[in-house]
């Protein structure tokens, strides 16, 4: 099941409740929101978060973005951004890494915070299409889908999707 579904159905989840609590809202209030599409909570089946409301009639969040370059690549020091990215207070963490390992990257950065993270599957598509077959021109749609999926499985809370219609 998901929020939505639950919120839908008129259902207040626990995590409405945390979110309505963290926000000093009446739970009702989220639970409309996220049946609505105006509320969300970044959560995922694969690993427990610290629950954060973001939409409408919510607090302003703050979104810390970190990630490797093929310039350069320090696993190391992404962690580092992250714990001290929790440690100012974001409220979510958005891990863009476009050099090195991408998979044991983005697993060391889930396994070190508590915070949402977010990724974008894209880049990951980008760069298999470029290492597999000569440039990024050749990326096959399967390819977004499969990685979009495994990115989700792995424990990111939330995507950027890009997508364009030809």
């Amino acid at each position: 099941m998901s929020l939505v579904l639950d919120a839908k159905k008129g259902i207040i989840t626990e995590e409405m409740k945390e979110v309505a609590r963290q926000e000093g809202l009446d739970p009702e209030v989220i639970r409309r929101g996220v049946a609505g599409g105006h509320i969300v909570i970044p959560v995922s089946p694969y690993r427990k978060v610290r629950l954060c409301g973001i939409g409408e009639g919510l607090r302003t969040k703050v979104n810390a973005s970190i990630g490797t370059s093929s310039d350069l690549v320090d696993i190391d020091v992404e962690i580092e951004k992250a714990r001290q990215a929790e440690l100012a207070g974001a409220d979510t963490l958005m891990e863009l890494s476009t050099g090195g390992d991408l998979v044991e990257i983005r697993r060391r950065v889930v396994e070190a915070t508590s915070l949402s993270v977010g990724s974008v599957p894209l880049y990951q598509a980008f760069i298999e299409a470029a290492v597999r077959d000569g440039a990024v021109v050749h990326m096959k749609e399967d390819d977004l889908f499969r990685i979009t999926v495994e990115q989700a499985k792995a424990g990111t809370n939330f995507m950027a999707i890009h997508t364009g219609i030809n």
